[in-house]
């Protein structure tokens, strides 16, 4: 059996420690160099340590201050369903509103954007082909829940009313109204949930920390013919949000 890294062990007997009350939420820990010394390791492991308790959300570091217990945050539910786009208007704005939230968001689009190779497989079309691209930030109660970016080919949407997804008559009604008012009729979303931590960017953007866990998903809208007609990446801060999927069972 291979041996466990000397800093996992350390990092077990902090979070113990911190767990039985040692040191309060906010309480100040000691410096690294007491701790390295206490544990009679060298300063390299304990940073290793600390480093991965405050990607655990236990710690945080303070530049210039030292490091200290964090306060849990209160982790909500956000619940993925297939009825979330029957409901009319905005599915996020809804997903809000059922938790007593205002939901909101702040968005640019851009069109005419070469598909890059990946996305141009999503969407079945060819490298190149020019699509709509779209970055969203997603607010409730004015404090950050996700953010995601969004492709369209412009095959679809170009020269019509809404084209440019939070423009036009239906600005901010969603994928499936803005499609369905020009004849395309959305059938089936397919996502794909993976885990991931945060950049420094996604973490600005987010308000949390870098390394933080993140659930990052790939969806894709399909009309009645099967053909991708929207693809997006949405990533949403695990440290903040659990993702649950409600699946309907058909009866006999």
């Amino acid at each position: 059996m291979p041996r466990e890294a000397p800093y996992l062990h350390v990092a077990d007997d902090l979070r113990r420690r911190i767990k039985a009350g040692e040191w309060a939420v906010g309480e100040k820990l000691p410096s690294r160099a007491q701790l390295a010394e206490h544990y009679d390791t060298g300063r390299n492991v304990l940073q290793r340590a600390m480093e991965r308790l405050i990607i655990e959300g236990v710690l945080e570091g303070r530049a210039g201050s030292g490091t200290y217990v964090r306060q849990p945050r209160e982790r909500l539910r956000m619940v993925r369903s297939r009825h979330r786009e029957r409901r009319g208007g905005s599915p996020f704005r809804a997903d809000m509103k059922e938790q007593g939230r205002d939901g909101s968001w702040e968005s640019h689009s851009q069109a005419r954007v070469p598909a890059p190779e990946g996305i141009a497989q999503r969407l079945a079309i060819q490298p190149g082909d020019l699509t709509v691209h779209t970055r969203y930030e997603f607010l409730a109660d004015g404090l950050p829940v996700q953010v995601s970016q969004s492709w369209e080919p412009m095959a679809i949407t170009d020269g019509t009313p809404v084209v440019l997804p939070e423009m036009g008559p239906l600005a901010g009604a969603g994928v499936v109204e803005r499609m369905r008012s020009i004849g395309v009729l959305i059938e089936t979303a397919v996502e794909v949930p993976r885990p991931a931590r945060a950049t420094q960017e996604q973490a600005n953007l987010l308000g949390i920390s870098v390394g933080d866990m993140l659930l990052e998903i790939e969806r894709t809208y399909y009309d009645t013919e099967g053909r991708p007609v929207e693809t997006a990446d949405i990533t949403v801060p695990d440290v903040r949000w659990e993702v649950a999927y409600e699946m309907a069972i058909d009866q006999p």
